[in-house]
């Protein structure tokens, strides 16, 4: 490596740390848990033209990939000589920003020596819009709340208060959706600081030499990953719950010498519900599924995405066309991972996982209609719960862990904080993953109930209540989802309204991933241990709930 090159890698690695600083101010700032304790983030800088030059490692790939043709968008709707230091643009456009409603989307010009150089850029999840609410049952966008096309949030370093107030105007959590944005600010401007300060570290005006080459370099890793990978076509169905009906979700994934494409033709057309899916919250999904397989160890930026091309019929439900209802665009984007491995997985069968529980398993909660007219607790709340992973192709699935989405699981101290309701039991699901030479990661046993003794509602969106995750090579499913009120009470479809009573529990259970390789071929040492883990389980569960051993 030459001198030049040198140089420009070290300050890539500081431009690493500068998104990983600018991450950290949203988590530490943000007022809802579903951001400071989940995580549901992205935060990266971007070039002049737009292009991602780094990301922070705390994020989703929903809020991250999408973020990275978003910035793209917004320097193609205002010209950089337009812009002021101190502005900062906004918008929730779902088909701009991260697929529905609840993602704001900021983008702030970096300013180093009177020019523009570059953008910050963040986005994050606010817990309430107004609308029907964090559910599936709009009929279409208009019914899921407040809609913000691109604007000016601050105007050089002035706030937009009438926006501000509007945000306020239309939510149940205006406190917490105000924090949330001032939040936004500040990542935006701890990057934009940041790389400022970086610049002149280094002595540079401009960041065109390093920005091409993060970018030349990242393409160039990621084509010779590609071109060491079988070439052909390899097609793949996935059948789901969906809201109706069950839903085929199509791919077919075309490697080539350079690039990678996937096209989503024969899925199924868009739902009457909120489950539908914007493109770039799809492709988001299925690139970086294909990332983690297709040179996993060169960073994410635009260099690495740009030989991943994702394609998919208008209005088939991985590329739903507004306005088409998309509250709950991740139930079905995040199951775009299994989608795209099960065709990989022809082409690389010693490389790909099992199916996992893969869609988050979400619990958005808020009171009652007529809960805050009799004196009760106005509220709006979002849990995060995971299931199992899929095993992997030499060890086995985690429990208890979010993948694709990476978010990190609620908290049962922060939830009866901040929300009238109690949680009874969290526990790993026994049993749950699926059987194989190798294990699909467990999912979770939860109980909720009110402690108020008030109804709250839930608005349930959720995947693997009819369609288990699938193993792989010989391996078994795992097991499906389950959700119901009080242990004797009927099963709960996964999608939906549901008023809990105030004397009620929510039982709630998680699925485990598929496992990989047949069940007779796992070592008898796994086995031992495997019993081992599930006594101390059975003890830990009799303990809690009072039961002796």
């Amino acid at each position: 490596m030459n001198t030049t090159n040198t140089r420009l890698q070290v300050m890539w690695n500081r431009l690493l740390a500068v998104v990983e600083e600018q991450g950290q101010a949203l988590i530490r700032a943000a007022f809802s848990p579903i951001v400071r304790e989940c995580g549901d983030i992205s935060a990266g800088i971007f070039d002049v033209r737009g292009r991602m030059l780094a990301q922070a490692v705390t994020g989703t790939p929903g809020h991250i990939n999408t973020m990275a043709e978003a910035v793209k968008t917004l320097c193609g709707r205002y010209s950089s000589s337009e812009m002021k230091p101190g502005d900062i643009f906004l918008t929730n456009d779902p088909w701009i920003a991260s697929g529905h409603l609840n993602d704001f989307l900021l983008m702030m010009p970096v300013f180093h020596r009177g020019n523009v150089v570059g953008f910050s850029a963040c986005t994050s999840h606010l817990v309430d819009l107004g609308g029907l609410g964090m559910g599936p049952e709009g009929s279409d966008i208009f019914d899921e709340g407040l809609q913000i096309p691109p604007c000016k949030l601050v105007d050089q370093g002035q706030l937009n208060a009438l926006l501000m107030d509007i945000v306020k105007a239309n939510s149940r959590e205006p406190i917490a959706n105000e924090g949330d944005i001032y939040a936004l600010i500040a990542c935006c401007e701890t990057g934009a600081a940041r790389l400022a300060d970086m610049m002149v570290e280094f002595g540079i005006d401009t960041l065109d030499s390093l920005a091409d080459y993060i970018i030349e370099t990242s393409r160039r890793g990621t084509i010779e990953a590609i071109s060491a990978l079988p070439k052909g076509t390899w097609h793949n169905v996935l059948t789901v719950d969906g809201y109706e009906c069950e839903i085929d979700l199509h791919a077919a994934l075309t490697i080539t010498d350079d690039r990678v494409l996937v096209d989503f033709s024969g899925t199924s057309g868009l739902s009457r519900k909120g489950i539908n899916v914007p493109l770039n919250y799809a492709t988001a999904y299925t690139v970086f599924a294909l990332r983690c397989i297709i040179g996993p160890d060169i960073p994410n930026n635009a260099g690495s995405l740009a030989p991943f091309h994702v394609t998919g019929p208008a209005d088939c439900i991985l590329n739903a066309q507004p306005p088409a209802p998309v509250a709950m665009r991740h139930t079905l984007g995040q199951m775009t991972p299994d989608l795209v491995y099960g065709c990989l997985s022809q082409a690389l069968p010693d490389a790909v996982p099992a199916e996992g529980a893969s869609c988050m398993y979400d619990l958005p909660l808020r009171h009652a209609p007529e809960a805050v007219s009799r004196g009760g607790t106005q509220f709006a709340l979002e849990l995060v719960f995971s299931g199992g992973t899929g095993a992997r192709p030499s060890l086995d699935g985690l429990s208890a862990t979010a993948f694709p989405s990476g978010v990190w699981g609620s908290q049962v101290e922060t939830t009866e904080a901040v929300a009238p309701v109690l949680i009874t039991r969290r526990e790993l699901r026994q049993d749950s993953g699926g059987p194989g030479r190798l294990r699909g990661g467990l999912g979770q046993d939860i109980e909720i109930r009110s402690s108020t003794g008030e109804d709250f509602m839930l608005f349930l969106s959720v995947e693997r209540i009819a369609n288990p995750a699938k193993g792989r090579h010989g391996g078994l499913a795992g097991a499906p989802g389950r959700i119901r009120l009080g242990p004797d009470g009927p099963d709960l479809p996964g999608k939906g309204e549901v008023r809990i009573g105030g004397g009620e529990t929510l039982i709630f259970q998680t699925p485990g991933g598929g496992g990989f390789g047949p069940p007779d071929e796992r070592s008898p040492v796994a086995v031992r241990q495997d019993v081992r883990d599930e006594l101390v389980s059975a003890r830990a569960a009799q303990h809690v709930h009072g039961v002796k051993p």
